[in-house]
């Protein structure tokens, strides 16, 4: 037999995936000394967790309160500019002039009270551009609030006017009449 023949053939086995695992499990030594250091490094971790919390909370608040001081710095500054108009003397006439209707001696103003472009109230008519002419017995009507005034004992303002009185049904609102608005006033 030559030396060839002599020699087995050894089956070998191919590493696995566990097998592998299992090895380097194995090949891993835990000293008394990496134990201890591993305790640390955790009791480390539990002990500093809230206080970084706290910590990192902490910052939040203190970044949303100089956003909130930033918006109020701006309202004090807008409140600035706006004060240091009202020093103004032209500004402040400007202002005197729109809100409160002030004018100059021998200026005129011109107050719209009703321009015609509102609409009409809920149960009115329309405004007509056409003349009309009212059926209203005006007259009568200034008559009846003279005598019911003259003859009455009841104080001021709690006598009812009585309604005018037409001859047909009108085709425009009517007119009001005289006792409706009151235009004399008392003079001391």
């Amino acid at each position: 037999m030559t030396r060839r023949q002599r020699t087995q053939k050894v089956p070998v086995a191919l590493p696995t995936a566990n097998t592998l695992s299992a090895g380097w499990l194995r090949s891993i030594r835990v000293s008394g000394f990496t134990i201890v250091a591993l305790l640390l490094v955790i009791l480390t971790v539990i002990v500093l967790a809230p206080s970084l919390k706290i910590l990192v909370e902490q910052r939040q608040q203190v970044a949303s309160l100089r956003g909130s001081l930033a918006q109020e710095q701006k309202a004090v500054d807008d409140l600035g500019k706006q004060r240091a108009r009202w020093n103004d003397p032209s500004y402040l006439q400007a202002q005197a002039r729109e809100r409160l209707d002030y004018v100059y001696p021998g200026d005129f103003s011109f107050l719209v009270i009703d321009d015609g472009k509102s609409e009409p109230a809920v149960g009115q008519l329309p405004i007509s551009s056409d003349i009309q002419t009212a059926t209203v017995d005006w007259v009568g009507a200034l008559m009846t609030s003279v005598f019911t005034a003259g003859l009455t004992d009841a104080p001021r303002g709690a006598v009812a006017t009585p309604a005018p009185s037409s001859t047909s049904a009108p085709s425009a609102p009517a007119a009001p009449s005289a006792s409706a608005t009151p235009t004399t006033k008392e003079k001391n």
